[in-house]
């Protein structure tokens, strides 16, 4: 789920940090209580995922972002979709940042959050 810009925020949503503070490629992990959440800046947008994966319950979110492979008839390597996948730094499952979705399991998602972007600043839904 990616982020649209308006010109306040949804009523229940909390402030999670600045825009600027969220680059591409470097998710800023944000603290709400003992709930640890990564925002991340993509191509059209950003998106949030509790920083916990749903294979080991590592910290998700301090995993690599990258692309992945994609399946072919042929012996061939074509890497894709870079910038969309983030990958657990325990054991290397991989999840779709918008969706949360396990691209090895689809029994496994990561929990996300709705972002909003108002002005500078971005709210998460926490209460979902």
């Amino acid at each position: 789920m990616t982020a649209t810009a308006t010109a306040t925020p949804v009523r229940g949503r909390t402030f999670a940090c600045k825009a600027d503070e969220v680059a591409i490629g470097q998710p800023r992990i944000v603290a709400f209580g003992r709930m640890s959440i990564g925002i991340f800046q993509l191509d059209d947008g950003y998106a949030a995922l509790l920083n916990i994966c749903p294979h080991r319950a590592g910290r998700l979110c301090e995993g690599p972002v990258c692309g992945t492979t994609r399946p072919t008839d042929r012996a061939e390597f074509v890497y894709e979709r870079a910038g969309e996948i983030v990958r657990c730094a325990w054991h290397g499952w991989e999840f779709e940042i918008r969706s949360g979705k396990c691209l090895v399991d689809d029994k496994l998602k990561a929990r996300t959050f709705p972002v909003e972007v108002v002005g500078e600043d971005l709210y998460l839904e926490l209460g979902r």
